[in-house]
C-alpha cells in the first residue's frame, strides 16, 4: 500500500508529495494569479482503458494540438491523459481534502510542457507537468459530463482492455467557476515524481451515485482472474512541509 511505496520509489518520502489537505485559513489569496485557459481539439481524443489501477483516457500529444495556458503556468502545456480516483463508496475517494471534506472521486487532466523534449523528460523538472485537478460530488441533479466516459465502462471491465474514443472535448468536464488552489507537488502515483503544478479547481461537478457505481464496477484484475473491484485507488493525504498553497480568489 501507500504507506510503503518509499521502500523502492524514495521520492514518495520527499518535502513536495501529493495530494495534501487544504485549509482555508492557511491558503494565501494571490491577486497576481491569472486566469487560466484550455483549448482541446476533440480530435486529439483517441482511446479509453483500464491499466487495473484507473480508468484513463489517452489523447494525441505530439504537438500543441490540445493545450493549457495562464493561471500559475508560463508557456502552453499539452493535454496527455486524464484519469479519476475514487473511493468504495460515496463519502470518500478524492485525493485532496478541502477543509476535512472528502469528496466522491478526483479527476486529473495531466499536461506536460514541450520545452523539454518529451514527457519522460518532462518529470525530471520541476516546471515539467501542470495537472488540472477537479472534485466530483455526488448529488441529485448529475451534469452529462461523465456520461461519455461512464458509457464506455461496460467495453473496458477488466485489466489491459481498451477501446478507441473519439471526438470528446474534456473542456466539458469543467466546472462554471474558474477558481482555483495552486501548489507544487508530485504524482500521487509511483515513482512519485515531484514535477506538478497543480491547479485545483474549487467548485465540484456533480456525479449521480449510480454513475460512482457504474466506475466502481472496473475490475483491477485481468479477463481470465476473478473479479476484484477497482476501488480506493486514491493516496492519503501527504505533509504539507511548509509549502504555501495559493488561491486565485479570496
Amino acid at each position: 500500500g501507500p504507506e510503503r511505496w518509499h521502500e523502492n520509489y524514495p521520492l514518495a518520502k520527499g518535502d513536495k508529495q501529493s495530494p495534501i489537505e487544504i485549509n482555508s485559513k492557511d491558503v494565501q489569496h494571490d491577486s497576481s494569479l491569472a486566469a487560466w485557459h484550455a483549448s482541446y481539439d476533440p480530435g486529439a481524443a483517441k482511446t479509453i482503458l483500464n491499466n487495473g489501477r484507473t480508468c484513463r483516457v489517452v489523447f494525441d500529444d505530439t504537438f500543441d494540438r490540445s493545450v493549457l495556458r495562464g493561471g500559475p503556468l508560463t508557456g502552453a502545456y499539452r493535454l496527455r491523459q486524464l484519469h479519476l480516483h475514487w473511493g468504495s463508496s460515496d463519502d470518500h475517494g478524492s485525493e485532496h481534502v478541502i477543509d476535512g471534506v472528502k469528496y466522491a472521486a478526483e479527476l486529473h487532466m495531466v499536461h506536460w510542457n514541450p520545452k523539454h523534449g518529451n514527457f519522460a523528460g518532462a518529470l525530471k523538472q520541476p516546471d515539467g507537468v501542470a495537472v488540472v485537478g477537479i472534485f466530483l460530488k455526488v448529488g441529485k441533479t448529475p451534469k452529462p459530463e461523465m456520461k461519455r466516459i461512464l458509457e464506455e465502462i461496460d467495453n473496458i471491465k477488466t485489466k489491459g482492455k481498451e477501446v478507441p474514443f473519439q471526438h470528446f472535448d474534456p473542456s466539458i468536464l469543467f466546472p462554471k467557476s474558474r477558481d482555483y488552489w495552486t501548489y507544487h507537488g508530485s504524482f500521487t502515483t509511483p515513482p512519485c515524481e515531484e514535477c506538478i503544478t497543480w491547479i485545483l479547481l474549487r467548485e465540484p461537478i456533480e456525479v449521480s451515485s449510480d454513475q460512482m457505481a457504474k466506475l466502481r464496477s472496473l475490475s483491477k484484475n485481468s479477463e481470465n482472474e476473478p473479479v476484484n473491484p477497482l476501488v480506493d485507488n486514491w493516496r492519503p493525504p501527504q505533509p504539507v512541509k511548509g509549502r504555501i498553497v495559493r488561491a486565485s480568489f479570496k
